[in-house]
C-alpha cells in the first residue's frame, strides 16, 4: 500500500463506512451504534487484503496524539498540552474549556466534574480512543485468516502490527490510570458486559506479552511506502518504556504512593528485578540495533548552532528518517493544528524550564543568575549567536527570536502585540516560518530513539546502583548531537539520576515525557515549587537587539499548598463506575 497513512483522515472515513459491527467503547454508550449502513460485513471486508487493511488502518487512527487537532475530537485539556501540568509550562487561557486553569490549577478536578468541563481533563477514562483501537485491532486479528490474497508472512506481520497497537493503547492507559479492564478479543453485543479491572501487574504483564508475541514477526524498520506502520524497533522500545515506568519508585515500592493505593495502582512491594527487566529490554533493543542498524540520531550537517538545532528538529518533526520509532498520525498537513496554533500566545514555558538549559559549552546556567544585571547575554551574544543549548531555541521561543510568521516574537512588553504570559512561547511543533512547516507532513513522535537510549541508561543506573560506561555513553551521545560535552565522570547514582531526568526534560520538551517522569519518581518538590516568568523590554518595539529583564512569580497551583499524591493518576468518572462492568476508582478521588 503506497504511503501508508499518507492521508489518514480520508482512509479513516473509508474504513468507517466499510465495517458492519457493533463498535464497543467504554464511555457514554458502552456498546455504540453500528458505525455505518453500507451493507458491508466482516466476510466481505476480509475478502481482499486492500479492504482488510482498512480495518487495521482504522485501529491506527485511534492511537494517542499529543497535540490538539482541529475539529475538537482529540483536544485534550481543552486545546492545551500535558506539559502545562508540569513545571515546564503554564497556561494563561482562562476560558471555560481550558483544562489546566479550570481543573488543575484550582484543584477542581474530580470524579464528578460539570458537563462543561468534561473532556478538558488530561485523560478521561471512558471518553478516550484507546478501546476503539483495541477493538478494531482484535477484529483484524480474528478475521485475517479469511484474507485470500496475502502470504502467511504478510498475515503474521499484520497480526503483529495489530498486537502492537493493542499494547500501545494499554500502555497509554497504564500511565494515566494504572490497571484497566483487559480485552483479549473483539466484543460482541450479545456478550455479558463484565470486564473487571485488571491489577497493575496484570496490565503490565499483558502489554509485555503482546509485544513479545509481536516482535518476531515485525519488520525492524519499514520502507518508505509503509512508513508509519509498527516496527520491531518500535515494539522493543515501547516494551522498555512500559517496564521502566513499572519499575519506577512510585509503583515499585513497599511504601504505598497514596494511603488508598492498591493492587490496581501499584505492585505493593519493591523488587529490584523489575529494574533488571527494563535493563534486559534495553539490552535486547541495542543488540538488535547493532545487528541490523538503520536507526541513529539525526546528525547536524555542520558544526554550527543552527545546524545542530535543525538536526534536532528533523529528529522529532520529520516523518521517516532514522530516529522516530513510533509515529502516530491524524492528518497529513499542518493545517490540522490550526486550533493549537491559535492558542500559542495564551500559555508559555516557565523560566524554571528555560533555566534548565545549559550554556553552549555545557556548563550549568546559574540558579542565581542576575537577570537585572546579567553578567553575560542569556540568549544571544552581540552578534546574534545563540549562547545556550540549541534545544532551548527549538523548544522555547525566547525574547528576540523569530517566531511562527517570520517576525520577532511579541514577548517583550513594549512589542505592539504583547500579551501577558510567562515571557516565553512554545516553539516546538510550531516553528518559526511558514517555510519551516510547508511541505513537511505532521506526526506525533510517540517514541524516539533518544528516549530508548536515556531509558536504558536509567535502567543501568538504577539496577547497578550507579552508572557504568554504557549508561554514560547513551546520555553522552544524546548530548553530543547538540554540541554539548560529556557528563562528568564519577557521578553517584543519585547525581546521575538527576542529570538524566534533566536531560530528558531538555530533549523531550512538549513530547509528553516530563509529566510521567514526575509521576513515576514521585517528584513532589517539582510539583510544589514556585514557578517564574520573565519580563523583557526591548530597545526597539519591532526589531530589538538588546533587552532588560526582570523576573516575576506565576500564580501558585492548587497543589502547592494542598499537595496530595492522588494527582499521579487520573480520576475515573463516577458515571463510568456506575455502569458496573468492573472499573473502580483511583486512590484519593
Amino acid at each position: 500500500m503506497k504511503r501508508f497513512l499518507f492521508s489518514i483522515l480520508i482512509i479513516a472515513a473509508m474504513s468507517l463506512s466499510a465495517i458492519s459491527c457493533s463498535d464497543i467503547r467504554f464511555g457514554d454508550k458502552f456498546l455504540g451504534e453500528q458505525p455505518e449502513s453500507s451493507g458491508a460485513n466482516l466476510d466481505t471486508m476480509f475478502m481482499t487484503a486492500v479492504n482488510a487493511d482498512k480495518v487495521l488502518t482504522k485501529a491506527y487512527t485511534y492511537l494517542p496524539y499529543g497535540l490538539p487537532t482541529s475539529g475538537g475530537a482529540y483536544n485534550k485539556l481543552g486545546v492545551n498540552i500535558l506539559e502545562a501540568l508540569s513545571d515546564l509550562h503554564y497556561s494563561f487561557r482562562n476560558n471555560i474549556s481550558d483544562g489546566p486553569v479550570n481543573l488543575y490549577y484550582n484543584g477542581a478536578l474530580g470524579a464528578n466534574i460539570s458537563s462543561s468541563s468534561q473532556g478538558s481533563e488530561a485523560y478521561r477514562f471512558g471518553s478516550e480512543l484507546e478501546y476503539y483501537a483495541i477493538r478494531y485491532a482484535w477484529i483484524y486479528i480474528e478475521n485475517c485468516s479469511k484474507i485470500p490474497d496475502i502470504t502467511d508472512a504478510q498475515r503474521n506481520e499484520r497480526i503483529a502490527e495489530a498486537k502492537t497497537i493493542i499494547a500501545l493503547a494499554y500502555a497509554e492507559m497504564l500511565r494515566y490510570m494504572g490497571g484497566v479492564p483487559l480485552l483479549d478479543h473483539s466484543i460482541d453485543a450479545n456478550e455479558t458486559m463484565s470486564f473487571p479491572r485488571a491489577t497493575f501487574a496484570q496490565t503490565v504483564d499483558y502489554i509485555v506479552q503482546l509485544l513479545d508475541e509481536a516482535i518476531p514477526d515485525l519488520n525492524w524498520k519499514q520502507t518508505d511506502n509503509d512508513d508509519g506502520r509498527m516496527t520491531r524497533a518500535g515494539a522493543m522500545g515501547l516494551k522498555l518504556r512500559v517496564l521502566l515506568f513499572a519499575a519506577s519508585p512510585t509503583f515499585n515500592s513497599a511504601t504505598k504512593w497514596h494511603p488508598e493505593a492498591n493492587e490496581y495502582t501499584c505492585y505493593g512491594n519493591y523488587d529490584k528485578e523489575r529494574w533488571k527487566a527494563a535493563l534486559d529490554a534495553g539490552e535486547e533493543f541495542f543488540d538488535e540495533l547493532a545487528r541490523l542498524g538503520q536507526y541513529g540520531l539525526t546528525q547536524p550537517a555542520e558544526d554550527t548552532p543552527e545546524a545542530r538545532r535543525q538536526a534536532y528538529r528533523s529528529g522529532y518533526y520529520d516523518r521517516g528518517g532514522t530516529e522516530v520509532l513510533i509515529s502516530t498520525r491524524r492528518a497529513y498537513d499542518n493545517a490540522t493544528l490550526n486550533d493549537f496554533y491559535g492558542q500559542r500566545y495564551y500559555s508559555g514555558p516557565t523560566l524554571n524550564y528555560v533555566n534548565m538549559f545549559p550554556w553552549d559549552d555545557g556548563s550549568d546556567f546559574p540558579e542565581d543568575f542576575n537577570w537585572e544585571a546579567p553578567s553575560r547575554q542569556p540568549f544571544f551574544d552581540a552578534n546574534g549567536t545563540p549562547t545556550r543549548d540549541p534545544r532551548l531555541y527549538e523548544n522555547v521561543t525566547v525574547p528576540g527570536e523569530i517566531y511562527f510568521n517570520g517576525t520577532v516574537a511579541p514577548l517583550h512588553i513594549n512589542h505592539p502585540g504583547f500579551r501577558l504570559g510567562s515571557g516565553f512561547s512554545q516553539m516546538k511543533f510550531i516553528l518559526q516560518y511558514d517555510s519551516d512547516r510547508s511541505g513537511r507532513p505532521i506526526q506525533w513522535p510517540y517514541l524516539r530513539l533518544p528516549e530508548v537510549m536515556l531509558s536504558y541508561a536509567e535502567a543501568l543506573n538504577e539496577y547497578n546502583g550507579g552508572p557504568n560506561e554504557t549508561a554514560y555513553r547513551q546520555i553522552n551521545e544524546v548530548r553530543a548531537r547538540v554540541g554539548l560535552p560529556a557528563l562528568q565522570e564519577g557521578l553517584t547514582q543519585e547525581e546521575f539520576r538527576e542529570a538524566l531526568l534533566r536531560e530528558r526534560a531538555l530533549e523531550f520538551g512538549f513530547e509528553e515525557v516530563r509529566w510521567f517522569d514526575l509521576v513515576r519518581y514521585g517528584r513532589e518538590a517539582d510539583f510544589r515549587k514556585k514557578l517564574y516568568g520573565l519580563s523583557s523590554k526591548g530597545n526597539d518595539q519591532n526589531n530589538p537587539t538588546a533587552f532588560t529583564f526582570s523576573t516575576y512569580e506565576l500564580s501558585d497551583r492548587f497543589w502547592v499548598n494542598t499537595w496530595d499524591t492522588k494527582w499521579y493518576l487520573a480520576p475515573v468518572p463516577q458515571n463510568e463506575i456506575n455502569k458496573n462492568y468492573g472499573m473502580t476508582q483511583n486512590p484519593g478521588w
